[in-house]
């Protein structure tokens, strides 16, 4: 929305996913989603703007802006490439779960709180928006898409874990539901943004939705010289590849 800010949060990925019995783990996923919609949402009251028209449009609109970080990093740790059907899948899937469950969560906050103030000029094409992302969900057939001239990508169903799709397609359903019946708090819930700084002290290895743009990084000293890192990644990745102790100590080295 023109002339609105969003405060920015992002999920670390990596903490959603148990390298040991490599399984992310989805309901934990949700839960988070939800817990952080709700702090944005009480945040939006806590912001300075740059603007008065920016001030009031934030708060007429409450805009809020959830996204995720280090995709590139856990999608190597799983042994998946980053430019594939499935890595698209997943990110796909973790994207439609991320904006469903944002958008439900704050349809029951409407419940409680009451819709955001622009909400009843905006119902009808409000609602016709979560219809068309539902759709993209279920993979519906391109007729049934309102008022679109451009078909969205919808959900990878054969490439993405049936876990994540049903949870998906459930997000959605729940956010239009809710939606009927109480709006929503919030015009605007999700974004992805490029985490560069706040990545660093989420401990990620990727920013938000980009691959690793090195494995090894030079890192230069501030009394001359550098030393040179690896990616956290790259060993649970090589034996999820099934490389053994030896093998990994090498390709580290």
């Amino acid at each position: 929305l023109d002339d609105t800010a969003c405060n920015l949060a992002s999920l670390n990925l990596m903490r959603f996913y148990d390298t040991k019995n490599q399984t992310f783990l989805a309901e934990d996923y949700k839960y988070a989603i939800q817990i952080w919609t709700t702090v944005l949402e009480i945040s939006v009251a806590m912001a300075q703007f740059p603007s008065a028209s920016i001030a009031k449009l934030s708060y007429d609109f409450r805009t809020l802006g959830l996204g995720y970080a280090n995709l590139g990093a856990m999608l190597m740790v799983m042994g998946v490439p980053y430019d594939s059907k499935e890595g698209r899948a997943w990110c796909g899937a973790l994207s439609a779960i991320l904006c469903g469950e944002s958008y439900s969560q704050s349809a029951r906050l409407a419940a409680e709180k009451g819709p955001f103030p622009r909400y009843d000029n905006n119902r009808d094409s409000m609602l016709r928006v979560i219809r068309n992302h539902r759709r993209a969900a279920w993979n519906s057939s391109v007729g049934e898409y309102e008022q679109l001239s451009v078909r969205p990508v919808p959900l990878d169903t054969e490439s993405a874990p049936e876990t994540l799709v049903t949870m998906a397609r459930d997000c959605w359903d729940t956010a239009l539901e809710l939606g009927e019946k109480h709006g929503f708090r919030n015009a605007q819930v999700t974004v992805i943004a490029p985490t560069g700084t706040i990545g660093l002290l989420m401990d990620c290895d990727t920013t938000g939705i980009e691959p690793d743009f090195a494995l090894v990084k030079f890192k230069k000293l501030a009394g001359g010289g550098y030393f040179k890192i690896i990616n956290n990644s790259i060993p649970p990745a090589l034996y999820k590849l099934g490389y053994d102790d030896s093998e990994v100590s090498d390709i580290v080295h």
